[in-house]
């Protein structure tokens, strides 16, 4: 259990640590805060907090750096939001709202706006492909075994994708299966979608043999194997940080941008738990991004989580400003996409 006093240094220490990433010594808290205890006493409880294992000094001559357990105790116990303002929120709505009607538009100047106002990486991560609900559906044959798949979702979503067909298949007999399924599976989940065409498959094998078993075989390759669909804005931002000068680091971290599989892992935790999270250092699992910081918060229709919205930087960002950016831009998405629905 920590003293009024503690608290009070630990806290100043994480501020004047995330403005200026340099060891921070008992005489600049004392200048800084105007503590009415002397820089001695600061010292001595600045010592104290050290041995509790939530500060550490880089060399002896050092000020202190909190430790991981130094952010998290912060983060938990101390931490004050600072909320948007007004004028910050309605921003942000209009931004939002400008592209209502197209849920990819909105998703990427979501990252967009994280980015922005953070000044670190945004990142948001799409409703799953096999919750998105099939309005409609079309096929159209660009060459002889390539087909562009136009998918329209619930929410505005539309998605494209170019498909290799096992074999040739005429256009008028991929215009003939798009009607079979719009016709047969409007209104269901795309997941639903592909447990249905097995289903119908297993009952009418005569038919799925020839021209639709070749048909199906296209959807499977459609709806599966399903992939996550990542917006990231920003990634230049990491570099504004001396955290990450260092050439190793920062490939490491490029890496975990450019892999958003590694991405999703992560975000996959704040899916599950059904709330806003921070996670430092270790408490991370994925290797390359152990030096950061992250604030995620998922963003819902009713009850059931959509996706993930999440700013990525140093451990030392400034969590006060980031946690209400998140937590608020989750919010506005939430309410947009429960309207397309």
């Amino acid at each position: 259990m920590l003293s009024e006093r503690a608290k009070q240094v630990l806290s100043a220490v994480v501020q004047m640590y995330i403005t200026t990433g340099e060891p921070v010594g008992s005489r600049a808290v004392w200048k800084q805060y105007k503590f009415s205890i002397s820089p001695a006493t600061i010292r001595n409880i600045m010592a104290d907090l050290e041995e509790m294992g939530l500060f550490y000094q880089p060399h002896t001559s050092a000020g202190r750096v909190p430790t991981e357990l130094g952010w998290r105790i912060y983060i938990d116990t101390l931490l004050e939001k600072r909320p948007l303002s007004k004028r910050f929120k309605r921003q942000i709505r209009q931004s939002l709202k400008e592209d209502k009607d197209n849920i990819e538009k909105i998703l990427k100047e979501s990252s967009k706006i994280l980015s922005s106002y953070s000044q670190h990486a945004g990142i948001v991560v799409a409703p799953k492909f096999s919750t998105i609900v099939l309005k409609y559906i079309e096929f159209v044959q660009l060459r002889k075994n390539s087909i562009l798949t136009i998918i329209v979702g619930n929410r505005g979503m539309v998605y494209h994708r170019v498909i290799s067909a096992p074999t040739v298949i005429s256009q008028k007999d991929l215009t003939r299966f798009a009607n079979y399924l719009n016709t047969s599976f409007t209104g269901l989940t795309l997941g639903e979608v592909r447990q249905r065409l097995i289903e119908e498959m297993k009952k009418d094998k005569a038919r799925f043999d020839t021209l639709w078993n070749k048909v199906f075989q296209l959807t499977q390759r459609m709806f599966w194997p399903e992939r996550e669909q990542i917006y990231i804005e920003g990634t230049v931002n990491i570099l504004n940080y001396p955290e990450f000068s260092d050439v190793e680091r920062l490939k490491s971290l490029l890496v975990a941008f450019e892999e958003k599989s590694i991405i999703a892992r992560l975000l996959e935790r704040t899916v599950r738990d059904a709330k806003p999270q921070v996670f430092v250092g270790s408490e991370i699992d994925q290797k390359e991004l152990r030096e950061c910081g992250v604030v995620a918060s998922p963003y819902m229709s009713g009850d059931s989580v959509l996706g993930t919205v999440a700013v990525i930087g140093p451990i030392r960002m400034n969590y006060a400003n980031v946690i209400p950016l998140v937590e608020y831009t989750a919010q506005v998405l939430s309410e947009i996409l429960d309207k397309n629905k």
